[in-house]
């Protein structure tokens, strides 16, 4: 099974540019969108229902044009739901969980924790409602796949320039610890786990300053697994070539 996660930084935009096409030509058994910026009635027939797949959307209900994720899935899942049952954390359309036969899969775009202090209080409370909520389904028996954007590179491996951020949203102590904590409570960060010493790898790069083409980019796009799900992983990559957003596409293969 091969999963595919994305922040597509829109959704309209990448397929206007022909990769919406290119990816979903890649068969992923399930695919997962961030930053899709589009409600589902926005989208041409053909992105909205591709053939072959269930199509499930969240958007935002606070602005027009802004956050949303979509899955795709050649399964259809048993259920799904959207958000984690907490109001003020559920607005901005960040969460889509689908319960599948052997795990339950979160596609989540985790806020930025810039704009002002508002905001990055914002992100670490959502952050501490995330981990509440997996917790829970953990406890109810289910073993989880969390997918999507986080918006923190955890280690300074994780980022190119980590000096020079250590005072920015996105590496400050306080973001990076509730990464610590996830991992604390036995998420596995799978990518670093299969590759601990891999460097200058990275799933974001900033556009203004064309810095993919310099490669200054920064890790915060995971898969993080339950470590009941463990055995099953074949391989976790990243996309790094595939163009058409400021992030890459990272890839779970599981058996």
């Amino acid at each position: 099974m091969n999963i595919i996660s994305w922040n597509v930084n829109g959704l309209r935009a990448i397929n206007n540019k022909g990769y919406f096409a290119e990816i979903i030509a890649a068969k992923p058994d399930i695919l997962c969108f961030q930053e899709t910026k589009a409600e589902a009635e926005q989208l041409p027939e053909g992105v909205r229902n591709p053939e072959g797949y269930f199509s499930y959307f969240s958007h935002s209900k606070m602005r027009k044009g802004y956050s949303g994720v979509a899955v795709y899935s050649r399964t259809k899942p048993e259920k799904v739901e959207e958000g984690m049952g907490v109001k003020d954390m559920d607005q901005e359309g960040r969460l889509l969980v689908l319960y599948y036969k052997d795990f339950v899969l979160l596609n989540c775009y985790f806020p930025n924790g810039g704009g002002g202090p508002e905001r990055l209080k914002y992100k670490l409370g959502f952050y501490d409602h995330f981990l509440k909520f997996i917790e829970k389904l953990r406890n109810k028996g289910y073993k989880v796949v969390v997918c999507g954007d986080v918006n923190t590179a955890h280690e300074a491996v994780d980022l190119a320039r980590a000096k020079e951020n250590e005072k920015n949203t996105g590496f400050l102590p306080e973001e990076r610890a509730w990464i610590d904590e996830l991992i604390y409570h036995g998420y596995i960060d799978i990518y670093r786990h299969l590759h601990p010493n891999t460097k200058d790898v990275y799933t974001y790069w900033d556009m203004k300053t064309g810095a993919r083409a310099r490669n200054v980019g920064w890790r915060i796009d995971y898969f993080f697994i339950s470590p009941d799900l463990l055995p099953r992983v074949k391989r976790a990559t990243m996309m790094t070539d595939f163009s058409g957003s400021d992030h890459c596409p990272i890839v779970l293969e599981l058996k």
